[in-house]
Formats: structure tokens, C-alpha cells, sequence
């Protein structure tokens, strides 16, 4: 059908993100720097996000697009909502507090975070720690090396599995090596991963 929508221009998009605050559907996303249209049926075309863009990046044309489907976006906002929820299942979280003796640990799935995993990666509740025993590090910040700390917990707790997310910056590898120095250390054959964070926020 032939109405208004919106359309992005991503050379003029500085990804400042004001547009995303001001569509009350939220059709709108950061996705790599840029503002993108997610879904056409969950823009209604009246254009609130307009004038909140500082670069006139978005116009409102007429063309050929789905109809607005409010039923849609109502279902998009529920399931936002719900993701929503955090997905903490311990505290204290910081590595440095943790107990060994803790009990949480019997037959967890460790994720092992670096401190700004979570202000870099919006989605890290709901990908990375949903049925986890998060712990957060950082060996740039805390100047502790911590492979000693998490080889007791892995000799002493029956470990799943443990996942090290990082980001891409040089003081990261200190998590890593720590990691990989406690699960070599600890007698025990465990599975683990690392995963990567950009700066801007996309996995690696």
C-alpha cells in the first residue's frame, strides 16, 4: 500500500540515538552507529521522531510500504518489556567479593565479564547472563591478578561451562589469560568460550 513512513539517510545518521527516545512504537534501533527502521509495520508515520534528529537524517516520504500494524508493535513493546528484567541470579557479582565456598557455584554455567561488557553490549542480560553465574572483573582497574581466585572455585565447584566476555581494548587480555590460566590449572577438563565486545558495541 502506498502511505508515509519514515526513511533514514545514514550519511547524515550521527547515531546520538534522540530519534529511538521519541518513537513511541520503537521501530527505531542503534545498529552500528545507525539508526535503522526495524520493522516497517511498526512505524505509524506520524513522524514524532523528526524533529528530534539533530542532522536531518530523517524525512517523511510517501511509497509503497505494509500498513501500520498496531497489534505488532503492542507485541514487540510486551516482549521489550519482559527481556527487560534482569538476569542477575547471585550477589554479590564482583569477583573480588565473591565467596569460593559459595553455593551458587555447584554445577553453574560461569560467565565471567568484563567491567564494561555491560555498558558497551545493551543485550548482555538476556544473551550472556540468562541461566548464569555472572562475574564481573577488571584486572586494569582492580590490579589483582585473579587466577588464583577462580582456579579454588573451579577445583572446588562442579563447573559447567564458563564464558569470558570481553571487550576489544589491550587491558581485556588480562581476564582472559587469568581464565585460561585457572582452567589449566585446576586439574579439572572444562569447556569454555571467549567472546569479543567492540567499542561500538557489536560482537566481535
Amino acid at each position: 500500500m502506498l502511505r508515509k513512513i519514515i526513511r533514514i539517510d545514514e550519511k547524515l545518521c550521527n547515531g546520538c540515538g534522540l530519534c529511538i527516545s521519541a518513537c513511541h512504537e520503537e521501530a527505531l534501533q542503534l545498529i552500528n552507529g545507525k539508526a535503522k527502521l526495524i520493522s516497517e509495520s511498526y512505524c505509524d508515520g506520524l513522524g514524532n521522531c523528526l524533529p528530534e534528529c539533530p542532522t536531518g537524517a530523517i524525512t517523511l516520504e510517501e511509497r509503497e510500504s505494509c500498513a501500520f500494524n498496531e497489534e505488532a508493535v503492542k507485541m514487540n513493546l510486551s516482549r521489550k518489556k519482559e527481556n527487560s528484567q534482569s538476569q542477575l541470579a547471585q550477589w554479590p557479582c564482583q569477583l573480588k567479593l565473591v565467596s569460593i565456598d559459595a553455593p551458587y557455584f555447584d554445577n553453574a554455567h560461569l560467565l565471567l565479564a568484563a567491567d564494561c561488557t555491560a555498558f558497551a553490549y545493551p543485550n548482555i542480560h538476556q544473551e550472556f547472563m540468562q541461566n548464569k553465574i555472572t562475574l564481573i572483573a577488571c584486572p586494569k582497574l582492580d590490579a589483582i591478578d585473579y587466577s588464583e581466585k577462580l582456579t579454588a572455585i573451579l577445583k572446588k565447584h562442579s563447573i559447567k561451562q564458563v564464558t569470558i566476555l570481553k571487550m576489544e581494548v589491550p587491558c581485556c587480555g588480562g581476564l582472559v589469560k587469568a581464565a585460561k590460566s585457572a582452567l589449566a590449572d585446576c586439574g579439572k577438563l572444562i569447556d569454555y568460550n571467549v567472546v569479543t565486545i567492540s567499542i561500538n558495541g557489536t560482537i566481535v
